[in-house]
């Protein structure tokens, strides 16, 4: 097999949220399937851990003639590509894509965004820690939120523990997910940084996270979470490159040549205020893992190459708008009202803080799809609250909502709600 066997693959097929407790070894585990460090931004790098949404595309290799379980490996296990276990040819399964999420309890909010564009999920527990920590409630309780069902446990650091300490952890993992979408999760124990099981992680990634059937007859919707500048200082007038997005496609197809619309789109400030535009566009290019493309589809990671002045999109200026063809979007909003579900208790906090009831005139943050913008609860009737947003969003009935407020000077999730206008 060669590189260009993986490359015919085309785009990942399939998006991976990997969420966990802050140092528990997600971005190493995804360095370990891929090759690749997600954090790359120089406050990630400093501080040591993911702010923004981190992504890597790998293509699954395996081989035909070991047992299923152990035949599962990626060019960056195998640079040779050969079976290690056996030698023989590997072949292209299939390629997918990690949204590689920020675990720290402040960064909540991303954690949120990114949950909507993942098809299945890694949740890493520490082995040598004890189950749960509070992020680790945290993002369990967003995977139940957004309905996300297709979810591996992850037992990391296993290189840490005995095998008696493991197994305690492991009976403490089983306790934390019972009753929760995770209850019937596989738990699988790894050693990212040595590398260990890795090739069975792969097994359960391929058995249990599947690729969701598409439609691509719908109309398109893309969410926007990542936006760029990719023009290096002092680049001459005329070899400037257009603005570029970065974001998944979740229905629909998007080719190069397509005029694409942008909302809310760009902020307009005016004498009386300020309101938002929608932007319309052309797309000049596309590109998926490292892979240019002329078509792309819902599953990976997309990069979207476009004739937007570079200076709209530098600095992730687009995170939270929606890509679609035309006149053909949901519309865009700044009052929202939601069917609410509050939980019993805030999550994300070391103390078990009760969840009140929402009051009139109370500041939330809501998010909706990738978009993250505050509220305040203008009304409250029976089950529903009505939000006056501060930034607009572009949304639609039914859709999913996450709602955290202020608690002890950080938003915390306290429940989810359902768009209903």
């Amino acid at each position: 097999m060669n590189s260009s066997a993986e490359s015919n693959l085309g785009q990942a097929v399939v998006n991976i949220g990997v969420v966990g407790h802050v140092d528990h070894g997600k971005t190493t585990i995804v360095r370990a399937i891929t090759g690749e460090w997600t954090d790359r931004h120089s406050e990630e790098i400093k501080r040591g851990i993911s702010i923004k949404l981190g992504y890597s595309d790998v293509t699954i290799l395996k081989c035909p003639k070991c047992p299923e379980i152990e035949s599962y490996t990626t060019r960056n296990l195998s640079p040779d590509l050969k079976c290690a276990k056996c030698g023989g040819e590997l072949i292209p399964s299939r390629k997918i894509s990690f949204v590689d999420a920020p675990g720290h309890e402040v960064l909540m909010a991303t954690v949120i965004s990114g949950s909507s564009l993942m098809d299945g999920a890694l949740l890493i527990i520490a082995a040598n820690e004890v189950c749960p920590q509070p992020q680790t409630r945290e993002h369990l309780a967003v995977l139940q939120i957004t309905g996300i069902k297709n979810i591996i446990i992850v037992q990391n650091k296993a290189e840490l523990v005995s095998e008696k300490e493991a197994l305690e952890n492991y009976k403490q993992i089983k306790e934390f997910v019972k009753g929760t979408v995770a209850e019937n999760a596989p738990i699988i124990p790894t050693s990212a940084i040595l590398h260990k099981n890795i090739d069975v992680l792969l097994y359960a990634i391929q058995k249990y996270i599947p690729t969701p059937h598409r439609d691509d007859s719908k109309p398109l919707l893309m969410y926007v979470t990542r936006s760029f500048d990719v023009n290096k200082p002092g680049c001459e007038p005329q070899n400037l490159q257009g603005g570029v997005l970065g974001g998944s496609i979740l229905q629909g197809k998007l080719s190069v040549g397509d005029v694409i619309e942008i909302r809310p789109g760009i902020k307009i400030d005016k004498s009386g205020g300020s309101s938002y535009t929608p932007v319309t566009t052309t797309v000049t290019s596309l590109k998926g893992g490292g892979v240019e493309l002329k078509e792309a589809r819902p599953g990976g990671l997309i990069g979207v190459g476009t004739k937007l002045d570079p200076s709209l999109t530098k600095a992730d200026g687009f995170i939270g708008n929606v890509v679609g063809h035309v006149n053909n979007l949901p519309p865009v909003i700044d009052e929202i009202t939601l069917s609410v579900n509050l939980m019993q208790r805030a999550v994300g906090t070391n103390e078990l803080v009760q969840v009140d009831e929402i009051q009139l005139k109370e500041q939330l943050m809501v998010n909706i799809g990738a978009a993250v913008t505050v509220g305040v609860v203008t009304k409250i009737s029976n089950n529903q609250v009505t939000l006056k947003l501060k930034r607009p969003v572009c949304g639609e009935s039914k859709q999913r909502i996450a709602i955290s407020r202020q608690i002890k000077g950080r938003w915390r999730l306290i429940g989810w709600g359902e768009l209903i206008a």
